[in-house]
């Protein structure tokens, strides 16, 4: 069953500027299937997981595209780097066909990948400018619930407008954790594949796919006990010596395995905002898996009741609301580290997200309850940046759009994404 992606209409515009789509994103959120919904009719496609493709691929690239003439799919693209100079000569040539004959341009090139470590140097040598670059995740809720998705914003009004429209909008905290304890994975929540097999299957080809060409293969026992520790560190400030220490790996090596796991898209790293800002500010990134289903299973949780009542739940929660706005940001093909931060001091002043817009702050505040206790105490300290300081948002689980004070209102956690 094909669930319908908001992140189509991005594609469908880039297909209508560029030559070229690249589409990143960790394994099996969608990539692939969306591609196939969207243009698998006009485009031939092949994937370098065929080992003879893929050594056809590697050995001559030229002979490939003989055989693979455009328009064309690729996926796993990240196999055989060598082919985007390829497709660089045979994009220019064709440019340069459509030019002399007054002919529009068209989509020659789809190609997705599921660890952007490896295409980020190809595609700046030999793409740059002739391919759109879009970052996938998985599932939001609101694409599990079927409704087209918005890009995350603070605006009351509006919000109370989607309240309207949609009635039947709010869930219980109950469902909240079953959503978080589900995950966002494509074939988990089309109910393909059972949940615990497929989350160690997916560890162990990530394992085997991504990672052992980048680490040393006696660390891989190390790495997945580095995993599973960075699962109940999420939502936590990245201190890289207490990870170092705790896995028995020096701090250069523990860098350098975060790195992968955020090119991958296994976690995201939310930077702290520092414009104009103090030493007194934390410089250290916050990090959070970007699949809360993911991340339940790495740390053991049983079931969604277990997960809502343990010491974590808050830490879950968060990275469940975290992860919705960022893949809001990406499903609308914007990046979303230019406008989501946090905010924390040597104080221990926090809030939760800094939504920085139109050379304003917009501060939000994320609490599993309902009516949390004074939710907005540490907006003041904003002020420090001399910007314009906004109405902000404590999302919690309430039952309805609120005003709180003259800081904030709250917002329900199931109305995010509407």
């Amino acid at each position: 069953m094909y669930i319908k992606r908001d992140i189509e209409k991005i594609l469908l515009d880039a297909a209508e500027s560029f030559q070229v789509i690249t589409i990143y994103g960790s394994r099996q959120v969608g990539k692939s299937t969306t591609v196939d919904q969207l243009f698998g009719d006009d485009f031939e496609t092949v994937t370098l997981d065929d080992a003879e493709e893929l050594d056809m691929a590697l050995s001559n690239p030229r002979a490939f595209f003989e055989s693979h003439p455009w328009p064309l799919i690729i996926d796993e693209v990240q196999k055989a780097v060598g082919l985007l100079s390829e497709i660089k000569k045979i994009v220019d040539k064709q440019r340069r066909i459509w030019m002399k004959n007054n002919e529009p341009r068209r989509l020659m090139f789809v190609l997705t990948g599921s660890n952007q470590f490896e295409l980020q140097e190809g595609i700046s040598e030999s793409l740059a400018g002739r391919t759109a670059v879009i970052n996938m995740s998985g599932f939001t809720q609101t694409e599990k619930r079927g409704i087209s998705g918005s890009l995350f914003d603070i605006d009351m009004q509006r919000l109370l407008n989607k309240q309207h429209d949609h009635k039947d909008f709010y869930r219980s905290s109950g469902l909240v954790f079953e959503d978080i304890f589900q995950g966002g994975m494509p074939d988990i929540c089309t109910g393909e594949s059972k949940r615990d097999i497929y989350y160690k299957a997916y560890i162990d080809t990530y394992i085997e796919k991504d990672v052992r060409k980048l680490i040393s293969a006696s660390s891989e026992m190390q790495f997945r006990k580095f995993i599973s520790l960075l699962a109940f560190r999420t939502a936590q400030e990245v201190v890289y010596n207490e990870i170092s220490n705790a896995i028995g790996i020096n701090v250069e090596t523990c860098k350098r395995w975060i790195s992968i796991l955020q090119t991958s898209g296994i976690i995201y790293l939310l930077e702290p905002y520092m414009a104009n800002a103090s030493k007194r500010i934390i410089k250290a990134p916050k990090l959070y898996f970007m699949d809360t289903g993911l991340c339940a299973y790495l740390c053991k949780w049983p079931n969604a009741q277990m997960l809502m009542d343990c010491a974590m739940s808050g830490a879950f929660f968060e990275t469940y609301v975290v992860g919705e706005i960022i893949k809001s940001f990406y499903n609308h093909g914007i990046e979303p580290n230019q406008y989501i931060y946090y905010y924390r001091d040597i104080d221990k002043k926090e809030v939760d997200i800094l939504l920085v817009k139109d050379g304003a702050l917009y501060p939000v505040e994320i609490k599993k309850g309902i009516a949390p206790s004074k939710p907005t105490k540490n907006f003041n300290v904003l002020a420090k940046y001399n910007m314009p300081i906004k109405q902000g948002m404590v999302i919690d689980n309430a039952e309805k759009i609120r005003v709180l004070n003259e800081a904030a209102f709250i917002m329900p956690v199931s109305l995010l994404g509407y």
